[in-house]
């Protein structure tokens, strides 16, 4: 008979799956409304002319359109100037 103790299993050995974060659609690329354009965590982009946001930061495109991504200079809650980019769909 052999004298062999069970191995166990260590819980702490298992990967999460990947994320898939970043850009889904590029500058100038027609969308239809409701896909996907931005996986982020935070407003690292924030929502512009037809585009929503969902709760974990997602950027949906509201509308059919073309898509642009603009920037520009936003005031913050301390006074100090910081360039902004925005998602804008042009229908």
């Amino acid at each position: 008979m052999a004298h062999k103790k069970a191995g166990g299993s260590a819980k702490s050995l298992r990967d999460s799956n990947p994320q898939y974060l970043g850009t889904k659609v590029g500058d100038g690329q027609t969308v239809r409304a409701g896909m996907v354009l931005v996986r982020q965590r935070g407003t690292k982009i924030r929502p512009g002319q037809n585009v929503k946001k969902g709760k974990d930061d997602t950027l949906y495109a509201g509308t059919a359109g073309v898509v642009k991504f603009s920037s520009k200079k936003m005031r913050r809650f301390d006074g100090r100037l910081k360039m902004a980019t925005f998602a804008n769909i042009e229908a």
